[in-house]
């Protein structure tokens, strides 16, 4: 329910943008548009990943060498690509909220947006990375007995991370 909260939210913020980013192609020069576009995608792309992970990988109910194979692949899969598009999406948030300055609605939910995504970045890599790094190297003989509660903690930093973005 927090979820589709979080993204009826996040929807209406992104129609508002784009709708100013209508109404101002007519007055701002083409590089703001396009900073405004690449940021909306950017934080898009980010937001699904975290949502499609929410929806498709509850670790809860998994063996351990499901778990330990699903996770491990996830990591390698995103562990390089995440911190990247994160990145780049508080780059462009930031930018994009300096380049709204003179509207105040926009610029104050642009810079509030980009607390949120550093917010996250240190959710991920305070919280999820280093359990990540202990995960990679985990297998059906060197499994931690404390596993279940390193997974559920992960998940709890997870459903945090994308609540909050």
């Amino acid at each position: 329910m927090i979820l589709c909260i979080n993204y009826v939210i996040w929807f209406l913020c992104v129609n508002l943008v784009f709708n100013n980013i209508l109404a101002t192609l007519k007055f701002k020069n083409i590089t703001t548009v396009i900073i405004r576009f690449l940021n909306i995608i950017m934080a898009g792309l980010l937001a699904g990943i975290l949502l499609g992970i929410s929806l498709g990988y509850n670790p809860k109910n998994l063996s351990v060498s499901t778990y330990i194979e699903q996770q491990q692949n996830v990591i390698k899969a995103l562990n390089t690509l995440m911190p990247l598009l994160g990145l780049i999406t508080i780059i462009l948030t930031l930018l994009s909220a300096f380049l709204q300055k003179d509207n105040k609605i926009i610029f104050i939910m642009l810079i509030i947006a980009t607390i949120a995504l550093v917010i996250t970045a240190f959710i991920t890599r305070f919280g999820n990375q280093p359990i990540n790094s202990n995960v990679m190297i985990w297998n059906k003989v060197t499994l931690p007995s404390n596993w279940k509660e390193l997974r559920d903690k992960w998940w709890s930093f997870h459903l945090i991370r994308t609540i909050i973005e």
